[in-house]
């Protein structure tokens, strides 16, 4: 099926329309914040379930109740998808924490009043890419991918569910809110998970003891956090994810790109992503 067919344009970027219907665009149009709300934010595949399985465990000091019971959508739920609707957000006792793959312009005017605390998560745009086209792949409500050079141009172009990884990248990178906002990186949480967890706890001002932290640290290795069935998707019907194609929870490392790229690939998409970055100062560790 075609994007027309799957998609619909939100604030000038595609959304899959099963996920996000206009009832739950509206709802996150509205959706009023608080100052202690966590916000997890990320462009598609970039780390978005590890800090799903992280940030309650944070919260929580180390409690694996939460995440062992509740699926991740419902734990730490997208404020765009449908689902948030039936979740009775509002009367959900504080720290409230929740994911967005929402743009920096494309967050509401509650957002921008209240700035509540947001830990944005970057991760190196090549695997990015490369988790994504096996996710579209697997996906029966995004566009199929088609050939690696294919995607790789509707990638490059931000032809893509949430647009381009450069502009969100960029625009949450000038932020003006930036004291609440803690950026990380998926390559710092695989150099050093537990620094990681220490960095998110301090951020989210919970003092926990170094036995809590190898706790967390412990359970949110990707090898452990792949078995949790309340975290790996494996609960959604196979109708929508075929997880047989490929798993949604894949690899959890960084510089997989270099396994799946040819020499012309990578031309390419360094072109792009030179002239694209050219005027951003932050240092990313792929760099």
């Amino acid at each position: 099926m075609t994007e027309s067919e799957l998609y619909s344009v939100h604030k000038g970027v595609f959304v899959p329309t099963h996920l996000h219907p206009a009832e739950s665009l509206k709802y996150y149009e509205d959706f009023i914040f608080r100052p202690d709300d966590i916000l997890i934010v990320t462009y598609p595949k970039s780390g978005t379930i590890w800090m799903q399985e992280i940030v309650p465990l944070v919260v929580s000091e180390g409690d694996l109740t939460l995440v062992l019971t509740v699926p991740n959508w419902d734990r730490v739920p997208w404020l765009e998808e449908h689902r948030a609707i039936l979740l009775s957000l509002e009367q959900r006792a504080s720290p409230r924490i929740f994911a967005t793959h929402f743009h920096h312009q494309m967050m509401n005017p509650s957002y921008f009043k209240i700035e509540p605390r947001v830990l944005y998560v970057m991760r190196n745009p090549k695997d990015v890419f490369i988790s994504s086209f096996h996710y579209y792949g697997m996906a029966s409500f995004l566009v199929n991918p088609g050939t690696q050079d294919e995607f790789m141009e509707k990638f490059l172009n931000g032809n893509i569910m949430f647009g381009s990884w450069f502009d969100h990248v960029k625009g949450w990178l000038n932020a003006a809110e930036q004291e609440h906002i803690l950026y990380i990186s998926y390559e710092e949480m695989i150099n050093d998970l537990r620094a990681s967890v220490e960095k998110i706890a301090t951020f989210l001002g919970k003092s926990l003891s170094s036995e809590v932290v190898e706790k967390i640290a412990d359970h949110c290795v990707f090898k452990n956090m792949k078995q949790n069935k309340m975290s790996n998707l494996s609960l959604v019907p196979e109708e929508f994810m075929d997880q047989k194609k490929s798993e949604f929870l894949r690899k959890g490392i960084a510089g997989d790109w270099k396994n799946h790229f040819s020499a012309a690939q990578e031309e390419r998409f360094n072109a792009v992503y030179d002239d694209k970055m050219k005027d951003v100062k932050f240092k990313f560790p792929w760099d």
